[in-house]
Order: structure tokens, then sequence, then C-alpha cells
């Protein structure tokens, strides 16, 4: 088996135990996952979309993010707020997660084992170790939905939510 298959088969993984939670939270989004508060699911699935956007087309492939509006909202380092009108509907966002990875996948199909060492074409200096080439990318995609999979576990726990085996 290459890497690419890999690839796939780890990116449609961690999509399909992700989406299942996000879904669930569909009926309390801005629910943070402590008194603390913390990532909330209208957060976590925004985010997963912005990042996916900026790590596939801004870094890796040079061009814009297709959701380069959503940067105030969801990029890294901003705070989630339960402020509901700072936010696209969650409808709306679920959709855009959906497919900003299905682009994304469709994009790896298109990639051939050898493109995947190519480097990447807009990563900071200091991201370069872990962005350098698409095949870094597409590991570093697999990595940040299962990272943020525990969050939206962890909001739906504190719903007193059972755990969804997925």
């Amino acid at each position: 088996m290459q890497s690419k298959e890999l690839l796939k088969i780890g990116i449609d993984t961690a999509i399909g135990i992700t989406v299942p939670l996000l879904e669930d939270l569909k009926d309390a989004p801005l629910a943070f996952p402590s008194a603390n508060g913390g990532n909330h699911a209208m957060w976590i699935a925004g985010h997963l979309a912005y990042s996916t956007g900026q790590l596939m087309w801004e870094m890796m492939l040079g061009k814009e993010n297709p959701l380069a509006e959503w940067k105030d909202q969801f990029a890294a380092g901003t705070q989630p707020t339960d402020d509901a009108s700072r936010y696209p509907s969650y409808e709306e966002v679920l959709r855009r997660f959906r497919g900003v990875h299905a682009e994304a996948l469709a994009l790896l199909d298109a990639t051939s084992e050898a493109e995947l060492d190519q480097p990447s074409k807009n990563v900071p200096e200091e991201f370069g170790p872990f962005f350098g080439t698409r095949r870094q990318c597409f590991l570093a995609l697999t990595l940040h939905l299962a990272m943020h999979r525990g969050q939206a576990a962890v909001c739906r726990r504190m719903l007193g939510r059972k755990p969804i085996l997925a």
C-alpha cells in the first residue's frame, strides 16, 4: 500500500469519527465544554473548515482560502463566544465543513504518489517541518481533525451525553 492510500484512509476515518459528534451537537452548538469556556462545537466545526482551506489551499497550493471570510471567527487563536450573531448558522458551518473536506479528498485523489513530495508553496518558515510538502499537509489534516474530535467529545460529555462509538 502506498502512502496516498494511508492518507486517504486516515482522512476518511478522521472525518467519519468527527462528523457524528458535531452533528449530535446541532441543538447546542454554543455550549462550552467547561465552566471556564473552551472550544464549543460551532468553533470546532468552523475552525476545522477554515483551517482546512488554509492548510490545503493557502499553504500547500499558494491559493486563496475558500473560507477566507471566516478568519475572524475561526482562525487559530480566535476565541469562541456564545454570541450566536458572530457566526453563520450551524447548518451552514457543517455544510461548508463537509464541502471543504470533500474538496480536500478530491485534491488528494488527483495527486500522484510522486506529487505528494512536492514542496508546499506558501508555508511560513517556522511551519516548514510540519507542512513543507503536500504529503505533510495531508497528514496534518488527518491529525488536526482527530485532535479537535476530542474537543467535540468533551462538549458532548459536559451536556451529559453518552459517548458515540464511531
